[in-house]
This record gives C-alpha cells, structure tokens and sequence, in this order.
C-alpha cells in the first residue's frame, strides 16, 4: 500500500493519459463511422465499395497490428519522405497521436457497422411521412433520423465503447505512458508487478462501470415512450 501511495501521481498521469486517449479515440471513431456508414448508404457504387472494404479488412486485422502498422509504418513513410524531398532530416511520429489514429481508425470500422444497421433499422414509412410533409434533408434528418438512430444505436455503440476503453491497453506496447505502462513501471520498480496491475485493473474496471452505467440511463433515456419498437 505504501508503494501505491508513493507512486500515485505517477498512476494517476497514466490515468488521466488513459481517458484522454479513450475520449479523442471514440470522436475519431464515431467520425469515420458515421462517414462509413452514409457511403453504405449511398448511391455511388465507389463509395459503397470504399466503406464495405474498410468494415471487412479492418475487422479482420488485430488491433495490435494495426497499431504497430501505424505507428512504425507511419514513422518510416514520414521519415523516408522527408529524406527524399529534403524537408526535414528525421521525425519520430507522436505516441499519443498514433495511438488515437490506429484506435479510432480500428473502431471507427465497427462504430459503421453499428450506425448503419441503427439506420436500416428506421422505419421507412416514417422517413416518407417526413418527405410528404415537405420536409427538407436536413430537418428530415434533425427531427427524425437522427433521434431514431441515436436510440437504435446506443446498445452498440455501449459494446464498443467499452471494449475500446479496454483496447486502450495497446497503446503501452508503443511506449505511451497510460496506466497499464506506468503501472508495470512502477511494478518493476518496486518488484510487486502484481500490486500494480492489480491498480490498472481496478481503474479499468471502474471506468467501464461508470460508462455502463451512464450509458444505460441515456439508453433508458431515449427509449421513453417505446415499447417493443413502437412509439405510444
């Protein structure tokens, strides 16, 4: 206890280094989702293409892999262009940016996957009785699409949500400084690599908790009024 004490800042910048990650990670995420999901949707055979491609060959890859890929892949195209072009002699790639790039790029494949099933899932007669009311594209999707496909999304968008937050473990293997990394640091340190990681669970285990939690209540939230897929 007296070493967890001693080592709390340290365990709490991890911490804070953690949620930060997880938080730009899912926007990134959510961005390329939505962005996968209405090319699915639309009309040009390139853009169906381009996003079916994503979904499948991303799903298909380990997340470590994809990290790994980024990151020194990354820092290899940065640093061999530069050489070529001259502009610069040598560049080392941001941890923390290639850690919320190969994340969100990884998880942006199933957040499509989540928003377009959450929109095949939109009664199609509701769209209609939008179109015949004279609504334009935008308020048609403000007042109707968007609402529908917040509440039929959630339930997936909690699944990957959480299993993200815990993906966020990978970033260590880089060497950014999250709480898995300084926690087997400070294990090493102290040479109680047990106690430590026994901290990067709990702390894990508590944020996927809280946003369970919270996640439920906007859920039960947005399904007021519904009951088995049917407005009162």
């Amino acid at each position: 206890m007296d070493h967890i004490v001693a080592y709390g800042p340290f365990l709490l910048k991890g911490i804070l280094v953690t949620i930060t990650l997880s938080i730009c990670s899912v926007i990134v995420a959510v961005s390329l989702g939505l962005a996968g999901a209405l090319a699915s949707k639309s009309k040009s055979a390139l853009a169906k293409k381009t996003a079916s491609g994503y979904t499948t060959i991303v799903r298909g890859i380990p997340d470590l892999v994809v990290m790994l890929l980024l990151y020194n892949g990354g820092q290899m195209a940065l640093n061999y262009f530069g050489s070529v072009t001259g502009l610069w002699s040598y560049v080392e790639l941001n941890r923390f940016v290639a850690g919320v790039t190969a994340i969100g790029f990884v998880y942006g494949a199933y957040m499509s996957e989540t928003f377009r099933g959450a929109y095949m899932a939109i009664p199609v007669g509701m769209i209609e009785a939008g179109v015949s009311f004279g609504m334009s594209r935008s308020v048609l999707f403000r007042r109707i699409i968007w609402p529908h496909l917040v509440r039929l999304a959630l339930p997936g968008f909690t699944n990957n949500w959480l299993t993200l937050m815990k993906s966020t473990a990978l970033v260590s293997v880089i060497g950014l400084e999250d709480i898995v990394y300084n926690g087997f640091a400070a294990g090493r340190a102290t040479r109680e690599p047990f106690t430590f990681m026994l901290v990067a669970l709990a702390v894990y285990l508590i944020l996927t908790v809280i946003s369970d939690v919270g996640l439920r209540v906007l859920e039960r939230r947005n399904n007021r009024g519904v009951v088995r897929g049917i407005w009162r």
